[in-house]
């Protein structure tokens, strides 16, 4: 299955272009970009738009909101993407949905609703991304344990089964595409040296 990367990877300035080339040269078969990035003569195709802070109908995908966004941040998320058909939400440790049972919930309350899997973010909450992968549209790959969103891909403490995860889409009959995604986003809580490095090593463990 090709793998493609997040383009974040590669830093958050303005230059998308740039960060495209970047991902080309580095082997990678697509790139996770900003909506706004879509059309801007990107070196490679694109694999699934970003929408932050809410989702925009059609295919991109947006993080869920964080739980401590507002009051009303679970009412708050419902009504986004029940007026955005086809956007993907992606859970993660610290938001709204953050869990098997609150991604049941919340599809309970937005139906119709599906999910970029990030199977870093899946490890942080101390879950298993094989429970979350029949809903997702979209995957996207790194090392993590509970407590912890990204390690390296040798990290001994990860938990993330990389074949097991490829076998479950397999057997899933998973059309959609997987990217890799690492990130120095040290104002949000995940700092991080060399997120390139990073990346294009797990690129190769799974192209070995």
């Amino acid at each position: 299955m090709p793998v493609g990367v997040v383009d974040v990877v590669y830093g958050t300035g303005d230059d998308a272009v740039g960060r495209s080339r970047l991902a080309a040269t580095d082997g990678f078969a697509h790139i996770d970009c900003m909506v706004s990035d879509v059309d801007s003569g990107l070196a490679l195709p694109v694999g699934c738009p970003i929408a932050v802070p809410k989702p925009v109908g059609g295919w991109c995908a947006t993080p869920a909101p964080a739980r401590d966004f507002a009051p009303d941040a679970w009412e708050r998320a419902v009504r986004w993407w029940r007026s955005a058909p086809g956007a993907l939400l992606e859970p993660w440790a610290g938001a709204v949905v953050h869990s098997a049972e609150t991604w049941r919930a919340f599809r309970g309350e937005a139906p119709g609703t599906r999910l970029l899997v990030d199977t870093g973010h899946v490890a942080d909450w101390g879950g298993d991304p094989l429970e979350l992968l029949e809903w997702a549209d979209h995957v996207q790959l790194r090392q993590g344990r509970p407590g912890a969103t990204q390690l390296h891909v040798d990290d001994p403490t990860g938990v993330v089964d990389f074949a097991a995860v490829f076998a479950r889409l397999d057997a899933l009959g998973y059309r959609g595409l997987v990217s890799i995604e690492y990130f120095d986003l040290p104002g949000h809580g995940w700092p991080l040296a060399d997120p390139r490095a990073w990346a294009t090593d797990l690129l190769r463990a799974l192209i070995v």
